[in-house]
Protein backbone atom coordinates (compact mmCIF):
# COMPACT_ATOMS: atom_id res chain seq x y z
CA UNK A 1 0.00 0.00 0.00
CA UNK A 2 1.56 3.28 -0.80
CA UNK A 3 0.68 6.92 1.10
CA UNK A 4 0.46 10.23 -0.61
CA UNK A 5 2.23 13.18 1.66
CA UNK A 6 -0.25 16.06 2.32
CA UNK A 7 0.51 19.31 0.15
CA UNK A 8 2.19 22.28 2.67
CA UNK A 9 -0.34 24.88 3.34
CA UNK A 10 0.21 28.66 1.57
CA UNK A 11 2.40 30.02 3.26
CA UNK A 12 -0.03 33.18 3.25
CA UNK A 13 -2.94 30.76 4.88
CA UNK A 14 -0.51 30.35 7.89
CA UNK A 15 -0.17 33.78 8.80
CA UNK A 16 -3.27 36.36 10.01
CA UNK A 17 -1.47 39.50 8.33
CA UNK A 18 1.51 39.46 5.68
CA UNK A 19 4.68 41.80 5.32
CA UNK A 20 4.79 45.13 6.78
CA UNK A 21 0.77 44.82 7.20
CA UNK A 22 1.10 42.76 10.92
CA UNK A 23 2.84 45.70 12.38
CA UNK A 24 1.05 47.26 15.12
CA UNK A 25 -1.21 49.98 14.47
CA UNK A 26 0.59 53.28 14.85
CA UNK A 27 -1.73 55.06 17.78
CA UNK A 28 -1.07 51.20 20.28
CA UNK A 29 2.82 51.64 19.41
CA UNK A 30 2.96 54.77 20.30
CA UNK A 31 0.82 54.04 23.78
CA UNK A 32 3.50 50.93 24.11
CA UNK A 33 6.69 52.97 23.90
CA UNK A 34 5.33 55.86 25.85
CA UNK A 35 5.13 53.51 28.91
CA UNK A 36 8.65 52.64 28.38
CA UNK A 37 10.81 53.83 31.50
CA UNK A 38 13.46 56.49 30.39
CA UNK A 39 16.37 54.92 30.24
CA UNK A 40 20.09 56.65 30.31
CA UNK A 41 21.28 57.68 26.60
CA UNK A 42 25.50 57.60 26.29
CA UNK A 43 26.15 60.59 24.29
CA UNK A 44 27.40 58.10 21.28
CA UNK A 45 23.72 57.31 20.62
CA UNK A 46 22.91 59.53 17.78
CA UNK A 47 19.63 58.44 17.08
CA UNK A 48 17.22 56.15 19.47
CA UNK A 49 13.24 56.27 19.57
CA UNK A 50 12.63 59.58 20.01
CA UNK A 51 11.20 60.47 16.49
CA UNK A 52 10.41 56.92 15.18
CA UNK A 53 13.36 57.22 12.98
CA UNK A 54 14.20 53.80 10.83
CA UNK A 55 17.43 52.64 12.67
CA UNK A 56 19.43 53.56 15.87
CA UNK A 57 23.01 54.99 15.10
CA UNK A 58 25.87 54.59 17.33
CA UNK A 59 29.10 57.01 17.33
CA UNK A 60 32.08 54.49 17.13
CA UNK A 61 34.73 57.36 15.88
CA UNK A 62 35.09 60.80 14.12
CA UNK A 63 34.26 59.21 10.83
CA UNK A 64 31.92 56.00 11.40
CA UNK A 65 28.73 55.45 12.80
CA UNK A 66 27.23 51.79 13.61
CA UNK A 67 23.17 51.78 11.85
CA UNK A 68 21.39 48.77 13.65
CA UNK A 69 18.09 47.48 13.25
CA UNK A 70 16.10 44.93 13.13
CA UNK A 71 12.78 43.86 10.66
CA UNK A 72 10.89 40.78 10.27
CA UNK A 73 7.68 39.59 9.36
CA UNK A 74 4.88 36.74 8.53
CA UNK A 75 4.47 35.43 4.65
CA UNK A 76 3.05 38.29 2.19
CA UNK A 77 3.64 35.75 -0.55
CA UNK A 78 3.50 31.70 -0.72
CA UNK A 79 6.73 31.32 -2.92
CA UNK A 80 9.26 30.61 -0.09
CA UNK A 81 12.40 32.13 -2.07
CA UNK A 82 10.00 35.31 -2.64
CA UNK A 83 9.09 35.78 1.00
CA UNK A 84 12.43 35.68 1.86
CA UNK A 85 14.02 37.86 -0.69
CA UNK A 86 11.07 40.61 0.15
CA UNK A 87 11.73 40.13 4.24
CA UNK A 88 15.76 40.71 4.11
CA UNK A 89 15.40 43.33 1.19
CA UNK A 90 12.66 45.09 3.28
CA UNK A 91 15.05 44.67 6.55
CA UNK A 92 18.38 46.41 4.44
CA UNK A 93 16.49 49.69 3.37
CA UNK A 94 16.28 50.97 7.29
CA UNK A 95 19.83 50.73 6.72
CA UNK A 96 20.20 52.97 3.66
CA UNK A 97 16.75 54.95 5.10
CA UNK A 98 19.70 56.16 7.35
CA UNK A 99 22.02 57.36 4.75
CA UNK A 100 24.09 54.03 5.49
CA UNK A 101 25.55 50.94 3.98
CA UNK A 102 25.22 47.54 5.12
CA UNK A 103 27.71 45.28 6.37
CA UNK A 104 26.66 42.28 7.30
CA UNK A 105 23.03 40.62 8.52
CA UNK A 106 21.98 38.31 11.15
CA UNK A 107 18.76 35.61 10.87
CA UNK A 108 15.64 35.81 12.91
CA UNK A 109 14.23 32.68 11.71
CA UNK A 110 10.53 31.43 13.45
CA UNK A 111 8.88 28.21 11.76
CA UNK A 112 6.14 25.67 12.14
CA UNK A 113 8.79 22.93 11.26
CA UNK A 114 5.73 19.85 12.13
CA UNK A 115 4.10 22.09 9.38
CA UNK A 116 6.97 23.03 6.66
CA UNK A 117 9.10 21.05 5.03
CA UNK A 118 12.43 22.02 5.54
CA UNK A 119 12.80 22.23 1.56
CA UNK A 120 10.36 24.90 1.87
CA UNK A 121 12.02 26.78 4.85
CA UNK A 122 15.58 26.09 3.37
CA UNK A 123 14.19 28.43 0.38
CA UNK A 124 13.09 31.21 2.30
CA UNK A 125 16.35 31.37 4.05
CA UNK A 126 18.11 31.02 0.41
CA UNK A 127 15.92 33.77 -0.80
CA UNK A 128 17.07 35.68 2.09
CA UNK A 129 20.76 35.52 1.18
CA UNK A 130 19.89 36.45 -2.31
CA UNK A 131 19.26 39.73 -0.87
CA UNK A 132 22.00 39.88 1.04
CA UNK A 133 24.37 38.58 -1.83
CA UNK A 134 22.85 41.70 -4.08
CA UNK A 135 23.59 44.08 -1.02
CA UNK A 136 27.19 42.40 -0.65
CA UNK A 137 26.91 41.48 2.37
CA UNK A 138 26.97 38.29 4.37
CA UNK A 139 24.62 36.68 6.09
CA UNK A 140 26.82 36.32 9.50
CA UNK A 141 24.97 34.33 12.05
CA UNK A 142 20.97 34.36 13.77
CA UNK A 143 18.49 32.88 15.40
CA UNK A 144 16.05 30.28 15.14
CA UNK A 145 12.98 28.69 17.12
CA UNK A 146 9.54 26.69 16.29
CA UNK A 147 6.72 28.86 15.77
CA UNK A 148 3.35 28.57 14.90
CA UNK A 149 3.84 30.78 12.21
CA UNK A 150 6.14 31.66 9.99
CA UNK A 151 8.34 34.63 10.56
CA UNK A 152 11.34 35.48 8.56
CA UNK A 153 13.45 38.69 8.37
CA UNK A 154 17.26 39.97 9.24
CA UNK A 155 18.93 42.50 12.30
CA UNK A 156 20.70 44.35 9.56
CA UNK A 157 24.03 46.46 10.64
CA UNK A 158 25.57 49.15 8.33
CA UNK A 159 27.85 52.00 8.59
CA UNK A 160 27.44 55.70 7.92
CA UNK A 161 29.74 58.49 8.11
CA UNK A 162 28.32 60.92 10.44
CA UNK A 163 28.20 63.77 8.71
CA UNK A 164 26.34 62.26 6.36
CA UNK A 165 23.61 60.63 8.62
CA UNK A 166 20.35 61.26 7.39
CA UNK A 167 16.99 61.06 9.83
CA UNK A 168 12.98 61.35 9.24
CA UNK A 169 13.19 64.95 11.32
CA UNK A 170 15.70 67.30 9.61
CA UNK A 171 12.94 68.54 6.67
CA UNK A 172 13.40 72.53 6.06
CA UNK A 173 10.07 74.69 5.05
CA UNK A 174 10.23 75.13 1.05
CA UNK A 175 12.06 71.94 0.35
CA UNK A 176 10.02 69.16 -1.77
CA UNK A 177 9.24 66.07 -1.29
CA UNK A 178 10.89 62.97 -3.39
CA UNK A 179 9.05 58.99 -3.20
CA UNK A 180 11.58 56.52 -4.39
CA UNK A 181 8.71 53.83 -5.50
CA UNK A 182 5.24 53.18 -6.52
CA UNK A 183 2.73 53.04 -4.10
CA UNK A 184 0.18 49.49 -3.91
CA UNK A 185 2.17 46.77 -2.31
CA UNK A 186 -0.85 46.09 0.15
CA UNK A 187 -3.39 46.41 -1.98
CA UNK A 188 -1.29 43.91 -4.65
CA UNK A 189 -1.31 41.58 -1.28
CA UNK A 190 -4.62 41.27 -0.27
CA UNK A 191 -5.41 40.73 -3.68
CA UNK A 192 -2.93 37.77 -4.03
CA UNK A 193 -4.83 36.38 -0.49
CA UNK A 194 -8.01 36.46 -2.48
CA UNK A 195 -6.90 34.88 -5.23
CA UNK A 196 -7.40 37.93 -7.50
CA UNK A 197 -3.87 38.82 -8.40
CA UNK A 198 -2.75 38.65 -12.23
CA UNK A 199 0.37 37.58 -13.53
CA UNK A 200 1.53 40.65 -14.37
CA UNK A 201 0.12 41.88 -10.77
CA UNK A 202 2.48 39.61 -8.90
CA UNK A 203 5.28 40.35 -11.25
CA UNK A 204 5.01 43.81 -10.03
CA UNK A 205 4.57 43.30 -6.53
CA UNK A 206 7.78 41.24 -7.17
CA UNK A 207 10.05 43.49 -8.45
CA UNK A 208 9.28 46.51 -5.80
CA UNK A 209 9.63 44.54 -2.92
CA UNK A 210 13.31 43.17 -3.87
CA UNK A 211 14.67 46.14 -5.61
CA UNK A 212 16.99 47.55 -2.80
CA UNK A 213 16.74 51.25 -1.76
CA UNK A 214 20.47 51.35 -2.96
CA UNK A 215 20.21 55.40 -3.14
CA UNK A 216 20.39 55.56 0.40
CA UNK A 217 24.13 56.66 0.94
CA UNK A 218 24.26 58.89 -2.30
CA UNK A 219 21.78 60.79 -1.16
CA UNK A 220 22.64 61.10 2.55
CA UNK A 221 25.75 62.53 0.39
CA UNK A 222 24.08 65.13 -0.96
CA UNK A 223 23.79 68.59 0.89
CA UNK A 224 20.70 69.92 0.11
CA UNK A 225 19.06 66.26 1.14
CA UNK A 226 17.71 67.33 4.62
CA UNK A 227 16.21 64.26 5.56
CA UNK A 228 14.65 60.68 4.65
CA UNK A 229 12.74 57.99 5.85
CA UNK A 230 11.38 54.54 4.26
CA UNK A 231 7.80 54.18 3.77
CA UNK A 232 6.60 50.87 4.99
CA UNK A 233 3.82 49.74 7.30
CA UNK A 234 2.07 52.87 8.21
CA UNK A 235 1.71 53.40 4.69
CA UNK A 236 2.97 57.23 3.01
CA UNK A 237 0.76 59.32 5.43
CA UNK A 238 1.87 57.50 8.19
CA UNK A 239 5.49 58.04 7.25
CA UNK A 240 5.05 61.43 5.79
CA UNK A 241 3.77 62.46 9.31
CA UNK A 242 6.75 61.14 11.30
CA UNK A 243 8.70 63.38 9.09
CA UNK A 244 6.11 65.96 10.16
CA UNK A 245 6.46 65.62 13.69
CA UNK A 246 10.27 65.14 13.66
CA UNK A 247 11.17 68.58 12.20
CA UNK A 248 7.77 70.42 13.45
CA UNK A 249 6.91 70.90 10.04
CA UNK A 250 3.72 70.39 7.95
CA UNK A 251 3.92 68.69 4.81
CA UNK A 252 1.44 68.84 1.49
CA UNK A 253 0.75 66.20 -1.13
CA UNK A 254 -0.70 65.95 -4.32
CA UNK A 255 -2.14 63.06 -4.66
CA UNK A 256 -2.09 62.89 -8.60
CA UNK A 257 1.78 63.09 -8.48
CA UNK A 258 2.09 60.25 -5.99
CA UNK A 259 3.18 57.06 -8.56
CA UNK A 260 1.12 53.46 -7.98
CA UNK A 261 1.33 50.64 -9.28
CA UNK A 262 -0.40 49.32 -12.20
CA UNK A 263 -4.17 48.23 -11.18
CA UNK A 264 -3.92 49.28 -7.57
CA UNK A 265 -6.45 51.60 -7.82
CA UNK A 266 -9.07 49.45 -9.38
CA UNK A 267 -8.88 46.91 -6.84
CA UNK A 268 -8.72 49.20 -4.43
CA UNK A 269 -12.09 50.62 -5.74
CA UNK A 270 -13.54 47.10 -6.03
CA UNK A 271 -12.79 46.22 -1.86
CA UNK A 272 -9.50 44.72 -2.24
CA UNK A 273 -7.85 46.64 0.73
CA UNK A 274 -5.99 45.26 3.93
CA UNK A 275 -7.33 45.94 7.13
CA UNK A 276 -4.02 47.88 7.94
CA UNK A 277 -4.76 50.66 6.01
CA UNK A 278 -7.97 51.17 8.45
CA UNK A 279 -5.76 50.70 11.58
CA UNK A 280 -3.54 53.24 10.30
CA UNK A 281 -5.93 55.97 9.59
CA UNK A 282 -7.28 55.10 13.16
CA UNK A 283 -3.83 55.82 14.51
CA UNK A 284 -3.04 58.90 12.96
CA UNK A 285 -6.44 60.29 10.83
CA UNK A 286 -7.00 63.03 13.13
CA UNK A 287 -3.45 64.57 11.89
CA UNK A 288 -4.37 64.11 8.18
CA UNK A 289 -6.32 66.31 6.34
CA UNK A 290 -7.65 65.26 3.03
CA UNK A 291 -9.70 67.47 0.53
CA UNK A 292 -13.08 66.89 -0.21
CA UNK A 293 -12.26 65.76 -3.68
CA UNK A 294 -10.48 62.39 -1.94
CA UNK A 295 -12.86 59.71 -1.09
CA UNK A 296 -12.57 56.02 0.77
CA UNK A 297 -10.20 54.66 -2.23
CA UNK A 298 -7.62 57.75 -1.84
CA UNK A 299 -7.70 57.29 1.81
CA UNK A 300 -7.05 53.97 2.06
CA UNK A 301 -4.04 53.90 -0.59
CA UNK A 302 -2.30 56.61 1.00
CA UNK A 303 -2.32 54.47 4.15
CA UNK A 304 -1.82 51.25 2.32
CA UNK A 305 1.09 49.13 4.18
CA UNK A 306 4.07 49.43 1.83
CA UNK A 307 6.45 46.10 2.50
CA UNK A 308 9.83 47.00 1.30
CA UNK A 309 8.34 50.83 0.50
CA UNK A 310 10.18 53.71 -1.26
CA UNK A 311 12.49 56.20 0.13
CA UNK A 312 10.64 59.38 0.69
CA UNK A 313 13.38 62.37 0.68
CA UNK A 314 12.85 66.06 1.96
CA UNK A 315 15.45 68.10 -0.29
CA UNK A 316 15.95 71.90 -1.22
CA UNK A 317 13.80 72.59 -4.62
CA UNK A 318 16.97 72.99 -6.53
CA UNK A 319 18.73 69.22 -5.62
CA UNK A 320 15.01 68.15 -7.02
CA UNK A 321 16.55 67.02 -10.44
CA UNK A 322 19.47 65.55 -8.92
CA UNK A 323 17.98 63.08 -6.93
CA UNK A 324 15.84 61.89 -9.18
CA UNK A 325 18.76 61.29 -11.94
CA UNK A 326 20.43 59.07 -8.44
CA UNK A 327 17.19 57.36 -8.08
CA UNK A 328 16.94 56.60 -12.40
CA UNK A 329 20.68 55.37 -11.89
CA UNK A 330 19.79 53.11 -9.32
CA UNK A 331 16.68 51.30 -11.42
CA UNK A 332 14.02 53.66 -9.31
CA UNK A 333 11.69 54.68 -12.33
CA UNK A 334 8.90 55.62 -10.32
CA UNK A 335 10.47 57.99 -8.95
CA UNK A 336 8.75 61.36 -8.54
CA UNK A 337 8.16 64.49 -6.68
CA UNK A 338 5.06 64.70 -4.91
CA UNK A 339 4.72 67.38 -2.12
CA UNK A 340 6.95 70.11 -0.17
CA UNK A 341 7.34 70.93 3.43
CA UNK A 342 5.37 74.07 4.36
CA UNK A 343 6.20 75.84 7.61
CA UNK A 344 7.20 75.03 11.55
CA UNK A 345 4.32 73.78 13.42
CA UNK A 346 4.18 73.25 16.54
CA UNK A 347 1.43 70.80 15.68
CA UNK A 348 2.55 69.77 12.66
CA UNK A 349 0.14 68.04 10.05
CA UNK A 350 -0.48 66.72 6.47
CA UNK A 351 -2.60 68.35 3.83
CA UNK A 352 -3.23 65.90 0.60
CA UNK A 353 -4.77 67.05 -1.99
Amino acid sequence: MTTTALAEPRLTSLSHGGGCGCKIAPGVLRELLGACPAMPIPPQLMVGIETADDAAVYRLNDTQALVATTDFFMPIVDDPQDFGRIAATNALSDVYAMGGRPIMALALVAMPVAVLSPATISAILDGGARACRDAGIPIAGGHSIDSVEPIYGLVALGLVHPDHLRRNAHAQPGDVLVLGKALGVGVLAAALKTARLSAAGYAAMLATTTRLNTPGPDLAAMADVHAMTDVTGFGLAGHALEMARGGRVDLAIDLAAVPLLAGVRDLAAAGVVTGASERNWAGYGHEVQLTDTLGPVDRALVCDPQTSGGLLVACAPRAAGAVLELFRRHGHADAAVIGRVAGRSEQPRLTIA
